[in-house]
């Protein structure tokens, strides 16, 4: 699993990511709550990525800590507000590669609405 940095209170959440499937768990809050995302299909998980270095005229998926799916990375790159489609033309052939073996990963019994239930710390 990977940790994603930590936040500066008490209050935030920890952000835990699978380095195999990239299934999420977020630890914490207010209410002190697991919450685990369900599966989402290619075409709804990942992000554009949005940086200044990245080439022009090429889609690449975000996936975490600053790279692209394909392993690009740039310093200040975010997820942008637009999905990264897979079956669009200009969409990174190594990035579409890496998340259909991502998305292969996941179980089919962990990919229903149900799957990944989320549960609160009781008081």
């Amino acid at each position: 699993m990977w940790r994603w940095p930590d936040s500066t209170t008490t209050w935030e959440e920890q952000i835990w990511s699978c380095s195999w499937c990239h299934a999420a768990t977020h630890v914490g809050g207010e209410w002190f709550e697991i919450s685990r995302p369900p599966y989402l299909p290619m075409e709804m998980r990942w992000e554009r990525a949005a940086a200044d270095g990245l080439p022009a005229g090429v889609s690449h998926a975000f996936g975490i800590f600053d790279k692209t799916l394909c392993g690009i990375q740039e310093t200040g790159m975010s997820p942008s507000d637009r999905w990264w489609l897979p079956e669009r033309e200009d969409a990174c052939g190594a990035c579409r590669e890496a998340a259909g073996a991502i998305d292969d990963r996941w179980p089919q019994a962990m990919r229903g609405e149900d799957a990944r239930v989320s549960v609160a710390r009781g008081l």
